[in-house]
């Protein structure tokens, strides 16, 4: 599959020629990453992290912006990632894999010594675990590459990246000579590390076409995308695509639909085209079987599912899209076509939509519409007084959380906080350990 790449320097969005010569900059990467986690999963890099321009702080004129799209999708992120410490800020503020590129390596290993930082690499999969490092065996002319691309080091690509698989989950080879050239990447090269080693890997440098993003998904390998993505020679969407694994399959994948939190809605089953109209209307259509058709759902009873994203499974057979659910999914009128209940469950989510619909559209009567900000922080102290104070049975204890619960909601919609953004800290708190 097809990671995307947004590349900072300078506060801005670029993409460089062989890592030095400046091809274009841009300054919409919400936008960005908004459309490129539809596809899968988005790589930021901060490119002034990797040349050491840094304040006194270690800071770069990237890293709010950087520190702002970690929890916008499924992210990694790399540029001079040199410490652990570093490596575990950038995972508890939502990073799902740290790339670790120069400090990997030892640049001249003596007499019995690794090739690698292995005393660094150790401390770091103790840190985060190392399903959670990515670690870069970028070469120029065969050789590891470091510093920002600047140096190389004397130590082959393929032995160096036996060695590294040890210390990570995947391998992003970079062919330097390659990158921002859009003339194809070195496929020898590619096809060598993949027969040489046995985690993930993913190639980057060079690719610049459909075919070749095609042929290095059947080799094994996922495609990290920078130049070819802002020049529009290859689309994620048919990168996403042509890279199912249709073979297997026939003319048909499964598609599983789930809400953002998690709850299974039902399972369909799409064609080519019916994945092309998904991600070009913005609502999940499957093709019917019995109909030989494609079918919108929704496109009748107005409960259509409003795409947030897809992924597919490791064996590229499987879909799963996740989806914001407006109205019943099944047929029958159930929330789910894996349960009988009408109504979505309650969650706190649903309570914190519910909150905002009497605010935004206030009915007759409504005792959510009359809470003002003074109020309602009334209300919580008086609530978690009741809490501590009153309730003494399991049931009081119930009703006074479900009462405190719902005026909580009600003081995080007028500060403009909601539930992701709590559970996004909570997360922080917990990878920061």
């Amino acid at each position: 599959m097809v990671i995307a790449s947004i590349d900072l320097k300078d506060g801005h969005v670029v993409q460089l020629k062989n890592g030095k010569d400046l091809v274009l900059q841009r300054d919409d990467a919400d936008a960005l990453i908004s459309d490129f986690n539809k596809f899968g999963e988005v790589a930021v890099i901060d490119l002034d992290q990797a040349f050491r321009n840094t304040d006194a702080k270690g800071n770069t004129k990237n890293t709010a912006l950087l520190k702002k799209l970690l929890r916008q999708g499924n992210v990694r992120v790399g540029g001079g990632i040199r410490d652990v410490k570093k490596a575990r800020e950038l995972i508890s503020l939502g990073a799902e894999k740290v790339i670790v590129g120069s400090a990997a390596w030892n640049p001249e290993p003596k007499d019995g010594e690794s090739i690698l930082n292995t005393e660094f690499l150790e401390e770091l999969n103790k840190a985060i675990g190392k399903q959670r490092v990515i670690i870069s065996v970028d070469a120029i002319n065969g050789k590891i590459a470091v510093k920002g691309w600047t140096e190389t080091v004397d130590i082959s690509l393929i032995d160096g990246a036996r060695e590294a698989e040890k210390y990570c989950s995947e391998l992003l080879f970079t062919c330097v000579e390659k990158e921002g050239c859009m003339q194809g990447t070195d496929m020898e090269a590619v096809r060598a590390l993949r027969g040489a080693v046995k985690c993930r890997v993913v190639a980057a440098g060079g690719v610049n076409s459909l075919e070749q993003v095609t042929e290095l998904e059947k080799m094994g390998c996922d495609v990290q995308l920078g130049m070819a993505l802002y020049t529009g020679k290859v689309s994620l969407k048919d990168s996403f695509i042509n890279c199912l694994n249709w073979e297997k399959t026939g003319e048909l994948l499964p598609v599983i639909a789930q809400s953002p939190a998690g709850e299974v809605l039902m399972m369909g089953y799409a064609n080519r085209q019916a994945f092309e109209k998904s991600f070009e209307s913005g609502k999940l259509t499957f093709y019917s079987r019995s109909r030989n058709t494609l079918w919108t759902k929704g496109e009748t009873s107005g409960h259509f599912l409003e795409l947030i994203k897809m992924r597919a499974d490791c064996d590229r057979d499987t879909v799963l899209a996740t989806v914001i659910p407006h109205g019943g999914v099944c047929h029958t009128g159930s929330w789910t076509c894996f349960g009988s209940e009408p109504d979505e469950k309650s969650t706190l989510e649903r309570l914190y939509g519910t909150i905002s619909e009497r605010f935004a559209n206030p009915r007759p009567g409504s005792y959510t519409a009359t809470l003002d900000a003074k109020r309602v922080r009334e209300k919580v102290m008086e609530e978690a007084e009741e809490l501590c104070d009153d309730a003494e049975s399991r049931d009081e204890v119930i009703w006074e959380a479900a009462d405190l619960l719902y005026f909580v909601s009600v003081l995080m919609y007028k500060e403009g906080v909601n539930w992701k953004d709590v559970y996004d800290e909570l997360d922080r708190r917990h990878k920061e350990k």
